[in-house]
């Protein structure tokens, strides 16, 4: 099987040769920037340099993907954030938010046309034109709270459910146009998927709080997108106790921290939603040795999840041969033969 029939296939449900590795989110790492010539903080900003860094995933490490958005401040950055981009080791910041108040934000027109968005659209096409449907090309957005987060602030916005519940509720209404938009155009570019960050963990919100401000604006993500192509929420963190509202979303995918209790979500989600994860980002891959990593796959391997992934975007330190060990590991299994043949 090609690596997207494979990867379409354990989504849908349908039969497939060995498990697929994807990444839903970065594994641009110092190996891949020395594989590919590529560094950031060009990666970010050079249309070419952002497809060559990301194929490395698939053409170097083995992902059954590639996916080229690198940093979740690339929307706040177009909208009028400043953003330091930083060097190869480490990741961007905002310096400056444009936000003072909950109501300080007017969506400008045309905003697709600008640069940051239009350099990852092309390099999702330059990636869809090399793979020729063979390898899928994962898009990202970050969703209304990130990016609320990203241009307001995180205590200003949690502070303001509380002090100007309505106010902050438009203010997502407002904001959701832009991944809702930039998703669209993502597929029109070639994407096969999308991933959709959203950070409303447990420890910046309570599961009322996402219920009643975003998950409305999930449901109609899932509405709107998912007759394009499979969309992939991402979470970071301890959500164990929203996984009801996860499973109403709609999304094709969650992509899952190790910080979960993976074999009950599997049980809670697996008939609403097919999981991705749960590989530890700061301990197994960056710290960890190629034999911690084999046995950490083959644990999430045995709790049920289809799709292996790093948890979340990578630190640029993990080291290559933990990479590799990661994907390796998934492709020596398959439905018929997994770890421990505790999975049939």
């Amino acid at each position: 099987m090609t690596p997207m029939e494979r990867v379409m296939a354990a989504i849908n449900g349908r039969d497939f040769d060995v498990f697929p590795a994807i990444n839903p989110t970065s594994v641009a790492i110092a190996k891949s920037m020395e594989v590919s010539g590529v560094y950031f903080p060009s990666a970010h900003l050079n249309v070419i340099e952002m497809a060559e860094l990301a194929a490395v995933g698939h053409d170097y490490f083995g992902f059954d993907s590639a996916a080229p958005y690198f940093s979740v401040h690339l929307e706040a950055a177009a909208l009028g954030a400043q953003v330091d981009w930083n060097d190869a080791a480490n990741t961007p910041v905002v310096t400056k938010k444009p936000m003072r108040r909950v109501d300080d934000f007017s969506l400008p027109p045309s905003f697709l046309h600008r640069s940051e968005f239009q350099k990852l659209l092309k390099a999702i096409g330059i990636l869809k034109n090399k793979y020729k449907g063979k390898v899928p090309v994962i898009g990202k957005v970050v969703g209304p709270w990130t990016l609320a987060y990203n241009l307001y602030g995180v205590e200003n916005l949690v502070l303001d459910t509380i002090l100007e519940p309505e106010k902050t509720k438009e203010l997502i209404r407002e904001l959701s146009l832009v991944p809702l938009e930039f998703a669209k155009a993502q597929f029109d570019a070639g994407a096969d998927m999308i991933t959709w960050a959203d950070h409303v963990t447990s420890d910046l919100v309570s599961a009322s709080i996402y219920e009643e401000f975003l998950l409305p604006i999930h449901i109609k993500a899932a509405q709107t997108l998912q007759s394009r192509g499979p969309v992939i929420l991402h979470i970071c963190g301890n959500v164990m106790d929203r996984l009801d509202c996860i499973a109403r979303t709609g999304f094709s995918l969650f992509h899952m921290d190790s910080r979960n209790n993976i074999s009950a979500a599997v049980k809670q989600l697996s008939a609403s939603i097919t999981l991705t994860g749960c590989i530890n980002n700061p301990v197994t891959l960056a710290q960890g040795t190629p034999a911690t990593v084999r046995e950490e796959v083959e644990a999430n391997l045995k709790s049920g999840i289809r799709l292996i992934s790093p948890e979340c975007a990578l630190p640029s330190s993990v080291p290559g041969e933990n990479l590799k060990q990661l994907v390796e590991t998934v492709h020596r299994f398959s439905p018929g033969k997994t770890p421990g043949s505790l999975l049939s």
